[in-house]
């Protein structure tokens, strides 16, 4: 029946990037791989990044160094006062691998329609006990009218409203073409621990279709395009009138030099 696959590790290499990059000996993979799993942990249960909407983790090893970028939607609470809580984080992280480690920062422009940053906001209304109905219709539209969206699907799964019998809910809005590759369509998950039992909580925002490269430019950036291009339409058209001129040169050479063998023909008869 139907295989359910995360569309975005079936779209790494087509319009998605690694969330790891790195590369090591066949026999450390597996170590290296559990690492970074526990830096994800870690990072993601500090009290320090509570609240922080951290959509996501890039962790690059390179030799020397460990380099771990946050996206987050609020780079404020991550870096604290005087950056007091980023210094927290990397002593902390410290602790756990041999190599030094490098934090970087990246905020999330748009967070209306980032589908981790959604899931997370759907999760703590339903721990503060909303109607789980009101919260899916409302972070849809959101992303819709704010987030530019061109399709949100929302599902949640468990007790939901605290419920005996735990059901799934979905709602959606918009189209989501799941096996169209080239689809950017982004995919959150978190769970809401609440008190009668943990609510899943999935989200897909389809943000259009990616031909290679960006299609989504304002009017201003097309405008200086054209402007940029027309003084080398010129050059084009000068060059090009120039090897025009030199072929008619050329003609007429060939013309003479014709004329010179008839005469060489004649004289020779």
């Amino acid at each position: 029946m139907g295989q359910k696959v995360n569309p975005i590790g079936l779209r790494v290499g087509i319009n998605r990037s690694w969330g790891s990059r790195w590369y090591v000996d066949p026999k450390e993979y597996a170590d290296t791989l559990h690492e970074d799993l526990k830096l994800r942990k870690l990072i993601m249960d500090m009290p320090e990044t509570k609240g922080a909407d951290i959509a996501e983790l890039e962790i690059i090893r390179h030799p020397q160094r460990i380099t771990i970028t946050i996206h987050t939607a609020r780079p404020g609470v991550i870096i604290g006062v005087k950056g007091a809580n980023i210094e927290k984080i990397g002593a902390e992280l410290q602790k756990f691998v041999s190599k030094k480690i490098q934090i970087k920062i990246k905020e999330v422009r748009n967070a209306e329609n980032n589908a981790q940053i959604i899931a997370q906001n759907v999760a703590r209304q339903l721990l503060a006990r909303s109607s789980f109905r009101r919260t899916m219709k409302q972070a849809i539209s959101n992303a819709i009218k704010k987030g530019n969206a061109q399709g949100v699907k929302i599902r949640l799964s468990g007790r939901l409203g605290g419920a005996e019998m735990s059901r799934t809910e979905e709602a959606k809005e918009g189209r989501i073409p799941l096996h169209t590759l080239r689809a950017d369509i982004d995919y959150g998950f978190t769970e809401a621990h609440t008190t009668f039992g943990s609510i899943g909580v999935k989200v897909w925002v389809y943000n259009g279709m990616k031909y290679g490269k960006e299609q989504k430019e304002d009017a201003g950036a097309l405008l200086r395009k054209r402007r940029d291009r027309l003084p080398g339409q010129a050059d084009r058209g000068q060059r090009s009138e120039g090897f025009r001129s030199e072929g008619h040169r050329s003609e007429g050479h060939r013309s003479e030099g014709h004329r010179t063998d008839g005469h060489r023909t004649e004289g020779r008869g």
